[in-house]
C-alpha cells in the first residue's frame, strides 16, 4: 500500500514538474500572399499593390485583448512610434475581445503618387485606413518578419509581426532577404544597413 501511494505520488509530481517545464501556450502564424487569379496577380504587381494574409490559431486565443502597433525608422533612428489599435480602447464590447481561436488579419498596401505608404488593415468585423510618410521608390517590400525570425507568439509578450522596407544596396544589387536574415536586431537595421527608412509592425495577444 505504501508502495503504491509512493508510486502515485511520484507520477502526480513529475506530471506537475512536466507541466510547469513546458512553454507557454503558443500561437500559430500561417500566412497567405497567393492570388488565385493570374489576371488579378498582374494587376496587382503592375500598380505595386502589396496584398497579405495571416491567420494567428491558438486554443486560448479566445477572449484575449489584442495591440497592434508601428514603428517608423527613418535614417537608423526611431522618429514615431503609434498604435494602430488597441482592442481595449474598442467603443463597444465585442470588439474588445478575441471571439474565435482564429484571428485574421489582411493587409492591403501600396505606394501612393504623393509618396505615402497607404495601407489598409482588415481585422475581424472592421477595417481601417492608414497612411506613412514614405520616400519616392518602388522598392517597398511588405515582409512577414515573424515567420522570418523563427518568432515564438507567446500570450502576454509583444512580438514583431512585419516590417514595410527599403532594400540593403550593395554593388548596384538590392537585397531584402539577407536583412531579414540578419537577426532580431530589427531596429537597427537602418543603422546596419544603410536603410533610408521602413516601418515595425509590432503586435501583441494578451
Amino acid at each position: 500500500m505504501k508502495s503504491l501511494f509512493l508510486t502515485t505520488l511520484y507520477a502526480l509530481f513529475s506530471a506537475i514538474s512536466y507541466s510547469q517545464s513546458q512553454p507557454k501556450s503558443l500561437i500559430q502564424l500561417t500566412s497567405d500572399d497567393t492570388i488565385q487569379s493570374s489576371e488579378i496577380r498582374d494587376i496587382l504587381n503592375f500598380e505595386g499593390i502589396e496584398y497579405l494574409k495571416l491567420n494567428f490559431t491558438g486554443k486560448e486565443l479566445a477572449s484575449k485583448t489584442y495591440k497592434f502597433t508601428v514603428k517608423e525608422i527613418w535614417d537608423g533612428k526611431l522618429k514615431r512610434e503609434s498604435v494602430i489599435v488597441d482592442s481595449k480602447e474598442a467603443p463597444f464590447d465585442q470588439l474588445k475581445k478575441v471571439n474565435d481561436s482564429v484571428f485574421k488579419l489582411t493587409i492591403i498596401s501600396k505606394l501612393t503618387t504623393d509618396n505615402k505608404l497607404k495601407m489598409n488593415f482588415k481585422f475581424p468585423r472592421f477595417s481601417m485606413m492608414r497612411k506613412f510618410n514614405a520616400i519616392a521608390s518602388d522598392d517597398y517590400s511588405l515582409r512577414n518578419v515573424a515567420k522570418t525570425l523563427g518568432s515564438e507568439i507567446k500570450y502576454g509578450e509583444k512580438f514583431y509581426l512585419l516590417a514595410y522596407m527599403l532594400p540593403y544596396e550593395k554593388n548596384g544589387n538590392k537585397y531584402w532577404c539577407a536583412v531579414e536574415s540578419s537577426g532580431k536586431d530589427i531596429e537597427n537595421w537602418g543603422k546596419a544597413f544603410g536603410i533610408k527608412h521602413y516601418l515595425v509592425f509590432e503586435m501583441l495577444f494578451e
